[in-house]
């Protein structure tokens, strides 16, 4: 007799965007644990990513994404926590992550 693995359900959380200005921008904040997670410049001009574990007290610089620079992160071992805040600097433009999740 075969032994499968219960299926999980996967879930699309809401888009975070933001438009850039030349300053920090908070992109939004990881409501859920996120299980594969895709960040996208949308832009033509570099953006710096910096994340936040304490609701932007402490923003730590992640990544600079060059223009319309994307980037998939879809390890199902490890991931970022429930909660991050995300937050974007650069000239203009708008910067995307887009998450989904287990549901529990």
């Amino acid at each position: 007799m075969s032994t499968f693995g219960i299926p999980q359900l996967m879930l699309p959380a809401a888009e975070l965007i933001a438009t850039m200005s030349g300053s920090s921008v908070f992109i939004g904040k990881l409501l859920q644990t996120p299980l594969k997670l895709i960040f996208d410049n949308l832009g033509t001009v570099p953006v710096v990513i910096s994340l936040s574990f304490d609701g932007g007290a402490t923003l730590i610089q992640w990544k600079t994404f060059s223009a319309s620079e994307g980037l998939v992160l879809d390890d199902d071992l490890w991931t970022f926590p429930k909660g991050m805040s995300i937050y974007g600097n650069g000239a203009s433009g708008d910067f995307s992550v887009a998450y989904t999740y287990v549901k529990q």
